[in-house]
């Protein structure tokens, strides 16, 4: 659950820049209603249930040119955990998870992007989820830089991670619930 801020990491994908024209390096705002980070966790054997954290706020700087230069900064709310139930929403918010009136906010700082394929890279970057600033790594894939609807220029992304929650300091009830926590990330982001 806590790597459901590690979904913050994730929408720092968005730093990546791929094989793309030529163009200067451009700063994107992140799409609040098209960006979401989606977490599942193994639940002590049963089931794998998830959840997402959505409204995220954040800004990308894309170069087309040399795409390693790009950069993503992400913030998430963490009172924005969303499982389609109430009780669970409070549980997951209280100190025995998220502890959401402590740390109300989860970011994820990118500070290195390296290619691995035509349209994919591994964003690397720091992730300050609970209290704790760690180093994570989001497999990215560019799916389109193009005009939106709104005859605005947007890049959109998908990227993957799996973190440890207990190395955000959120430890109730393992080893029996996972401490893997696999993340989602689906992001769009228009140019300023």
């Amino acid at each position: 659950m806590q790597i459901l801020r590690t979904s913050l990491f994730a929408v720092s994908v968005l730093a990546l820049g791929f094989s793309l024209p030529a163009v200067a390096a451009e700063t994107y705002t992140l799409d609040p209603m098209h960006t979401q980070v989606v977490w599942s966790i193994n639940h002590f054997g049963f089931s794998n249930p998830s959840g997402k954290f959505a409204l995220i706020e954040g800004t990308l700087t894309l170069d087309e040119v040399k795409p390693e230069n790009s950069k993503v900064e992400a913030t998430i709310k963490v009172a924005n955990l969303v499982t389609g139930l109430d009780k669970l929403n409070e549980h997951l918010l209280s100190d025995k998870f998220f502890d959401a009136t402590q740390f109300p906010t989860a970011t994820f700082v990118s500070s290195k992007v390296e290619l691995t394929g035509k349209d994919t890279a591994k964003v690397t970057g720091a992730l300050t989820l609970h209290g704790i600033t760690k180093q994570v790594a989001l497999d990215v894939k560019l799916n389109k830089i193009g005009e939106n609807m709104m005859k605005k220029k947007t890049a959109g992304f998908s990227a993957t991670a799996v973190l440890k929650r207990s190395d955000f300091g959120m430890t109730t009830y393992l080893p029996a619930l996972g401490d893997e926590v696999k993340i989602g990330i689906e992001t769009e982001a228009n140019l300023k």
